[in-house]
């Protein structure tokens, strides 16, 4: 919509009041109609610079809502961030399938992934301006072959042109990189046991958590926990091929790689530390502090770069109220 308003054409409005009155009176009100003109133009100056505090404005204010894949997979569900209430009615998974990951496109929409068996599939996800659910489309011709486990991971590139998601064969992970416009893939694995989480995007770079595991006691322990980031542009192969950028601290063990900084997320105490490294290990920052109910899970950029989400028992998104979580397997907003 265009709100620009132009003057009245010579000769049409003011023309005609000229043939009726005197020349000094046609004077006196052309100067009065002058005046007038600039007091409108001025107000819709004023107006515009409004319109352009409010479109500013409208840019930074964070997502409102939040979206949950249940527990059980069966269902997603959407929450208002300011009120933690549901909105709209739970959407049904797929027949036969269960929904396990979400994340957030910058364009509004979510990419979901759903398995059924040793396969794991796509849609895009769509809330109207009130946040109820809209429509689910599956993403045609796109899917990811291999067992979806507790241990998976998606990450959606901000634009939404690349997937990526963890697999696992036994403590093996495959991690599978899709194009859903062209269907194009990328894998990479690894023989060593490990877990692969806080998979992140910054442009063709895709980070993550490598979390090495051994046997003690009959129990997997993770033994430490290192920001990797890959090249998705380069070739495929062996994830050895990534390069280590950060052992996280003590307490720390999720962390989003934004290309210029590392943001890692340290629970001591029930609070919970986002604190920002430069890529070669240095402390910078301290981003946020936030009081949670559990252990930091899951920690996700919004792509529109209004903050972080957090899920420590609760789902917790940056300089928002906490959003009831203990019933949810993924959340994004």
């Amino acid at each position: 919509m265009n709100d620009r308003r132009e003057d009245p054409p010579p000769d049409t409005s003011l023309g005609s009041w000229k043939g009726l009155v005197p020349i000094g009176i046609a004077a006196a009100v052309a100067l009065a109609v002058g005046a007038g003109v600039d007091v409108v133009r001025e107000h819709q100056r004023a107006a515009k610079k409004r319109e352009a505090k409010i479109a500013a404005d409208e840019q930074e204010t964070p997502a409102r809502w939040v979206v949950g894949v249940t527990e059980s997979g069966a269902a997603l569900v959407v929450r208002d961030v300011q009120t933690g209430e549901n909105v709209g009615l739970p959407v049904a998974a797929p027949p036969d399938r269960r929904f396990h990951r979400v994340a957030a496109v910058r364009d509004g929409s979510y990419i979901v992934a759903s398995y059924a068996g040793p396969e794991v599939t796509f849609q895009r996800f769509h809330l109207d301006e009130d946040g109820r659910p809209k429509d689910l489309e599956d993403i045609p011709d796109v899917s990811v072959a291999g067992a979806s486990t507790k241990w998976s991971e998606l990450a959606v590139s901000p634009d939404g042109d690349r997937i990526a998601y963890v697999t696992y064969k036994g403590t093996r992970a495959r991690v599978e990189v899709v194009s859903p416009e062209t269907g194009d893939h990328k894998v990479w694995t690894t023989q060593s046991p490990g877990r692969i989480g806080s998979l992140s995007w910054a442009d063709a770079t895709l980070s993550f958590v490598w979390s090495p595991v051994r046997s003690v006691g009959g129990e997997l322990r993770e033994i430490k926990h290192e920001v990797r980031i890959l090249d998705t542009s380069g070739s495929t192969g062996d994830l050895r091929m990534s390069k280590a950028v950060l052992t996280l601290p003590q307490g720390g063990t999720a962390a989003v790689y934004t290309g210029k900084t590392i943001v890692v997320g340290i629970v001591k105490d029930s609070q919970l530390t986002l604190q920002s490294y430069t890529p070669d290990g240095r402390p910078g920052e301290v981003l946020w502090k936030q009081n949670v109910k559990g252990d930091l899970t899951d920690l996700d950029a919004n792509p529109s770069d209004s903050g972080f989400l957090a899920t420590a028992g609760d789902v917790y998104p940056q300089d928002a109220r906490p959003v009831p979580g203990e019933d949810l397997a993924d959340a994004a907003w």
